[in-house]
């Protein structure tokens, strides 16, 4: 039998490798969490950091990008704060002062790993994406988070906000898992923001699970100083009549790399995923999902935008799963792009896997430039270029940012978008 050749690790995985080494023993959880842990690892050192090898992460070579590993901060709490406001600061959960709402319960998730049972962990440690590197080394190594339990009925009007952070200027990483648990007929919204010195490297993963006719409504921002580079997984379970939606507006940080793993398991399931991206300079952003269709009668769709200039780089690959049993499947999938400068790229790649036959499912994908008889006509009428160009480019983004249900984050996403066409005006 001929033996394998030894594995090749680069300087980045050999670290990653020793810092679960070293934390694995002072890791929160009993001897169920510290197996779904060990399994978690064992993916990651198999497969090491992707690159382009890896079909779901050819336009993103993070074996490439991430050359060095910044040692993974042990964390430091934040000052807790009142009202709906979850801080997140190195990886570390401090949560809100003060009361409530009826019906939610918060925990940190140090402390719910400390005593998880057997359907915790079975929630917090999915099979979706179980075998993506990345999202099993976060598995692996979360030492905290937050869990957000919504009682069956509830209703929850205030967004819960989920605010991650970094501390100090010397370069470091930050690891955080969070899980949302919604049950049977209740509503609640999350907003979760990330913010960040320039170096940090970030590995986040929110978990949602949707009781039967449960509403979700979630927002992933990044602010004006992001982390260098940063790994978001989003893995969500839908159930009977459940609606999910999830909004990205992206406009910071030198590399993102945001993976959503979404799966219908009722019948009549509505899910959204939608999102913004404004890249400038030598941003790359990615934006990889996967919708599963489990059972008939569910309905999903995604759209996304992206505004380039520079020498921005922006990737959208999003694949729709129909399984045999899925029949009266409705779906449809959108990407457009707008490239502001020649040196901008943009990279594609809808996919349908469809296994039913009565099904009603579509995709699409555009890449262009600002059309220059809409410019001249706005200029004709006095307006100056660069304004014109704003004027399009808002409307362009302003079609999709429409979505976002709640009224004062979407004024606050639409403030994000006039800022970032104010300053490439100036």
């Amino acid at each position: 039998m001929t033996p394998r050749p030894p594995v090749i690790r680069t300087k980045a995985e050999t670290s990653l490798v020793e810092s679960f080494a070293q934390a694995s023993a002072s890791l929160p959880g009993g001897d169920a969490v510290r197996g779904a842990r060990t399994r978690a690892f064992d993916v990651f050192h198999e497969r090491g950091l992707p690159h382009r090898r890896i079909e779901a992460w050819h336009y993103t070579d993070l074996r490439n990008l991430m050359r060095e590993a910044y040692p993974i901060a042990s964390g430091v709490a934040a000052k807790a704060e009142s009202g709906l406001r979850v801080a997140i600061q190195d990886g570390v959960c401090t949560l809100p002062t003060g009361a409530l709402p009826a019906g939610l319960k918060l925990t940190a998730m140090r402390d719910a790993l400390a005593s998880a049972d057997e359907a915790l962990i079975h929630a917090l440690f999915p099979d979706q994406g179980a075998d993506d590197a990345m999202a099993a080394f976060n598995a692996a190594m979360a030492r905290d988070g937050v869990l957000i339990e919504v009682a069956p009925g509830a209703q929850i009007d205030a967004p819960i906000e989920l605010s991650f952070t970094a501390s100090g200027d010397a370069p470091h990483g930050d690891i955080s898992r969070c899980l949302v648990m919604v049950g049977a007929g209740a509503r609640a919204s999350i907003l979760e923001s990330h913010a960040a010195p320039a170096r940090v490297q970030r590995n986040s993963a929110m978990i949602f699970r949707l009781g039967e006719a449960a509403s979700l409504s979630h927002v992933f921002e990044t602010c004006a100083a992001s982390p260098e580079l940063h790994v978001a997984t989003l893995i969500a379970e839908v159930g009977k009549d459940a609606a999910f939606s999830s909004f990205a507006f992206v406009c910071a940080g030198e590399v993102l790399r945001r993976q959503a793993f979404v799966r219908g398991v009722g019948e009549g399931v509505k899910i959204a995923l939608r999102g913004v991206s404004l890249l400038k300079g030598k941003q790359h952003a990615d934006t990889t999902l996967v919708v599963e269709h489990a059972v008939p009668h569910g309905e999903s769709r995604e759209m996304f935008k992206t505004i380039l200039d520079g020498e921005a780089s922006g990737v959208f690959q999003g694949k729709v799963v129909v399984r045999p049993h899925a029949q009266k499947t409705d779906g449809g999938m959108k990407s457009q792009a707008i490239l502001l400068s020649d040196d901008a790229a943009m990279y594609n790649k809808p996919e349908l896997e469809i296994f039913a036959d009565d099904v009603v499912c579509g995709h699409g994908a555009t890449v262009g430039q600002l059309d220059e008889d809409q410019i001249f006509y706005l200029m004709a009428r006095g307006i100056p270029r660069a304004q014109a160009e704003g004027m399009i480019i808002e409307g362009f983004a302003r079609e999709v940012l429409e979505f976002v249900e709640d009224e004062a984050i979407r004024e606050r996403l639409g403030a994000g978008l006039s800022g970032w066409l104010a300053r490439r005006a100036s």
